[in-house]
C-alpha cells in the first residue's frame, strides 16, 4: 500500500516529468550531445546509435527521446522495429505494439541513422513498471490538457462578452438621460448581463468536477479474473454509452469475497480490474488517457453478506464508472440585452 502511495503522488507531476530532463543512465555507444544551444541532435546517415531517455513528444511514425543531458533526439518507427518489454533471468520480454510508446515512458532505443538525421529504431526495451507508470502519466496528462484548452477557449468568450455588454451599457445609460421611460430597460439589460457573465464564471469553475453518468458492477467466479459473457455484454453497453458522451472519463476499481487472504485477495481483484480495462480498450477502443488508474480494494468496502454464499458472489465484483466533465456537459449561458429601447 506504501508503494502504491508514492507511485500516486509521483503521478501528479507527470507533466512537469514529460518536459524537463531526467536522469537516465547515458549507453558507452552513444554519441557525445551537441551543444547546449541546439539542443537537438542530428544522426549520420548509417550511424550505429543506442539512446536511453524519456520520451518527450509522440507523433504517428515518430517520438522524441530526451536524454541525461537534456539533447533530444528524434526516432522514427519503421515495420521492422521490434518494441518489447525488458526480459528477467532466463526469460525474454514481452512483444508491444508501437503504440505502447507514450510520452513519459523511459526506454531505451538502438538503431541506425535516417536520411533526415533521425534515428531509425531497430529495437525498443523499457520496463513493464516504466510502461504502467507512462500510462498513468498519459491519462491524467491528457484530460488536464483537454480540459485547460477548454477554458481557454471559455475565458475568451467571456472577455469578447464583456466587451460586447460595456457598449451596451454604454448606449443603454444614454437611452435612459433621454427618457426616464428607458431606465427601466436598461436596469433589466444590465442585470441579464450580470447574469451571463456569472454563469460563465460558474461553468469555467465546474471544468475540475466530474459527475457520474453511468455506474455497473460486473461479477467473477471464486478465484477468477475471467470476464464472463453476461459481463461482456455490460462492458459493451457502458463503453457505447461513454463514446457518445463529452468530456468523460471511466473509473474500474475491483473487489472479492473474503475467501482466502488479504494479500491474495488484493492482487485477485487488482486483476479483475485490469481485465475490465483490456476489454474495453482492445474490444472497444477506449483510449487509455479516458481511464482512471484502476485499484484493487480486495476484501474491503464489501456491498453484501461475505457469511452467505450469495453475499460472496456479489462482493466478487469489478466497479465502472463512467465520469462526465460537468463543466464541458453544462450548456452555454445565455445573455439576453432586452429589447426595450426606452423611446
Amino acid at each position: 500500500m506504501k508503494s502504491k502511495a508514492v507511485r500516486s503522488s509521483a503521478l501528479a507531476f507527470g507533466l512537469a516529468l514529460a518536459l524537463s530532463p531526467l536522469a537516465f543512465g547515458q549507453d558507452s555507444t552513444q554519441n557525445s550531445a551537441p551543444t547546449d544551444a541546439s539542443r537537438a541532435r542530428s544522426v549520420s546517415s548509417g550511424q550505429k546509435m543506442k539512446i536511453k531517455g524519456v520520451v518527450t513528444r509522440r507523433d504517428a511514425d515518430t517520438f522524441t527521446v530526451r536524454d541525461l543531458s537534456g539533447v533530444d533526439t528524434v526516432v522514427r518507427l519503421t515495420d521492422r522495429t521490434s518494441v518489447k518489454s525488458n526480459g528477467g533471468f532466463l526469460r525474454s520480454g514481452t512483444n508491444y505494439g508501437q503504440t505502447n510508446i507514450l510520452r513519459g515512458l523511459n526506454l531505451e532505443v538502438e538503431g541506425r541513422g535516417g536520411s533526415n538525421g533521425e534515428l531509425d529504431a531497430e529495437k525498443i526495451r523499457f520496463s513493464d513498471t516504466d510502461l504502467k507508470t507512462a500510462r498513468s502519466v498519459e491519462a491524467r496528462a491528457t484530460p488536464l490538457e483537454e480540459r485547460a484548452t477548454a477554458s481557454e477557449t471559455s475565458i475568451t468568450e467571456v472577455e469578447q462578452n464583456a466587451q460586447k455588454l460595456s457598449g451596451q451599457l454604454d448606449e443603454l445609460a444614454a437611452v435612459s438621460n433621454a427618457a426616464r421611460g428607458g431606465a427601466k430597460a436598461a436596469q433589466a439589460t444590465a442585470d441579464a448581463a450580470v447574469a451571463g457573465v456569472n454563469a460563465t464564471n460558474d461553468r469555467i469553475s465546474a471544468m475540475d468536477d466530474y459527475v457520474p453518468q453511468e455506474s455497473i458492477a460486473v461479477n467473477f467466479k471464486t478465484g477468477s479474473s475471467i470476464l464472463q459473457p453476461d459481463a461482456k455484454t455490460k462492458l459493451d453497453d457502458v463503453a457505447t454509452k461513454a463514446l457518445a458522451a463529452k468530456g468523460y472519463v471511466i473509473e474500474v476499481t475491483g473487489f472479492a469475497d473474503s475467501t482466502g487472504s488479504t494479500a491474495r485477495n488484493r492482487a485477485l481483484s487488482s486483476r479483475r480490474a485490469d481485465a475490465v480495462i483490456r476489454y474495453l480498450v482492445e474490444n472497444h477502443q477506449i483510449p487509455l488517457r479516458r481511464i482512471v488508474t484502476p485499484y484493487g480494494f480486495g476484501e474491503s468496502n464489501p456491498v453484501a453478506d461475505n457469511t452467505s454464499r450469495d453475499g460472496r458472489a456479489e462482493n466478487r465484483r469489478v466497479e465502472v464508472k463512467v465520469l462526465v466533465n460537468k463543466g464541458l456537459t453544462q450548456p452555454a449561458p445565455t445573455m439576453n440585452p432586452g429589447s426595450g429601447s426606452g423611446q
